[in-house]
């Protein structure tokens, strides 16, 4: 099938690679020159395992094109997939801005039926707000009862650091149209599209447009309750002498409630948990209705990115100049550069506004980091950054782990000892056994680990 995926942010370019991976002919349309040059060099603007080699291979095989131009995109694809940013706006709301630019590009150039597909995040609504926006640009060209279209909405799933696995190994896919002739013919397109999914076993789930849209936030809402609902009674679990892991296990071992997303830690960050329930919140008000659960599901998030310093602070005092800290992880989650919304950022600007220096260390992250904190005004020159973990440690009071990826599970234990000025650890992301770490002679420090056993 011929496909255009318009914007070649994470979404976008992991959704057109994945669909030529597929055998399909995918147009990837962009506005921004330098990325299109960037992509049509073999490079890839984002970290994803994976996708580099698939973006390679679909280029080489010829069923993935980049291209900024517009007119070509809309003439390319049948199914043409809205995979553009929707930033929220100061009020917390989507701007949905660039998703209608794309809307009306499509009716100002289309010239035969078209499957417009909604893969970006977007309130309840938009798929009429998008069909209005190709209507107006058809009536304008006097197309209105040639030329015809229908609009779906297909939420995207897809975890960072795992979206290509996501997408090729999908649990469900929702495609959300309405029931006119033309919406019918759409679900049977996309239908087709994803039917190499359901070969196994259908994980197709049709329902309208407007419940497609609700489902992606509801998703999302869901799983940033979990991380909320976790760090407040680790938060608790701490003053009380309890060790949220054991109670993460007996709580887990319900089947009614599973183990995911139950891991304490410094906070949610990223593109989609805190952007969708500020959107969801705002969606709500819109109504006249106050989503309680989800305000505070977001104002327990927002403490926690502060919990960690709470706890250097209270080892070292409030006054920090003089300490140098040592920082392992930049991004949100392991397996990804992607710094929005990261703790680590509030982390950083919390210790240097005490007067503290920070040196920092991540695999992917670091230049990503770069330019997040200087766009928060963090001063830079009290920031190094490291390429390897152990050198961040140098001189360092305190070890303060924000991310956990991977290459920090095992560390070496006696050379960190001795790279330290003191053998202490604020760990965030609960990666080390508190008694364990004890016993080697560390001051420890997790999220909701001061159990009993824990204790020293």
């Amino acid at each position: 099938m011929k496909i255009t995926v318009i914007g070649t942010g994470y979404v976008g370019l992991v959704t057109g690679t994945c669909l030529a991976e597929l055998g399909n002919t995918v147009f990837c349309l962009d506005i921004d020159q330098s990325k299109i040059d960037m992509l049509n060099r073999g490079e890839i603007p984002i970290y994803e395992p994976g996708l580099k080699e698939l973006v390679h291979r679909n280029r080489t095989a010829g069923r993935l094109l980049f291209s900024t131009d517009v007119a070509a995109s809309v003439a390319h694809g049948d199914i043409q997939f809205i995979a553009v940013g929707t930033p929220p706006d100061e009020d917390g709301s989507a701007d949905l801005q660039y998703v209608l630019v794309a809307a009306r590009n499509i009716g100002r150039y289309m010239s035969d039926f078209k499957v417009v597909v909604d893969k970006s995040t977007v309130p309840v609504g938009t798929g009429e707000k998008v069909a209005t926006a190709i209507a107006q640009e058809l009536a304008e060209r006097g197309q209105s009862d040639c030329l015809g279209f229908a609009v779906v909405s297909n939420p995207e799933f897809l975890k960072e650091g795992a979206a290509v696995e996501d997408f090729m190994r999908p649990d469900r896919i929702v495609i959300g149209t309405d029931d006119t002739q033309a919406g019918l013919r759409a679900r049977e397109t996309v239908d087709r599209l994803y039917a190499p999914f359901t070969r196994n076993h259908d994980r197709i789930l049709h329902m309208d447009v407007r419940s497609a849209e609700f489902t992606k936030y509801a998703a999302n809402a869901m799983l940033a309750t979990r991380i909320s609902f976790m760090n407040e009674l680790a938060n608790l679990a701490d003053k009380v002498g309890v060790d949220i892991e054991h109670v993460r296990k007996g709580i887990g071992s319900d089947p009614r409630i599973g183990y995911s997303f139950l891991y304490a830690g410094t906070g949610y960050g990223g593109s989609c948990f805190p952007k969708d329930v500020q959107a969801l919140v705002k969606t709500a008000a819109e109504y006249g209705q106050r989503l309680q659960v989800l305000q505070a599901v977001e104002a327990v998030n927002q403490s926690q990115k502060h919990v960690l310093v709470d706890k250097i602070i209270a080892r070292y005092g409030a006054n920090l100049t003089g300490r140098t800290f040592a920082l392992w992880g930049l991004a949100f989650k392991p397996n990804t550069d992607d710094m929005r919304a990261a703790p680590s950022r509030v982390i950083i600007a919390e210790l240097v506004r005490r007067g503290a220096r920070v040196q920092v260390n991540d695999p992917v992250a670091m230049d990503e980091a770069r330019r997040c904190l200087a766009l928060d005004g963090t001063d830079l020159k009290a920031v190094t950054f490291h390429e390897q973990p152990m050198q961040a440690l140098q001189n360092a009071d305190a070890l303060v782990i924000a991310t956990e990826w991977k290459a920090y599970r095992t560390p070496d234990l006696e050379a960190m000892k001795a790279t330290l000025r003191e053998p202490v650890i604020f760990d965030g992301r609960n990666l080390h056994e508190p008694a364990e770490m004890h016993q080697a002679g560390f001051h420890y420090e997790g999220i909701g680990r001061q159990g009993k056993e824990n204790s020293v």
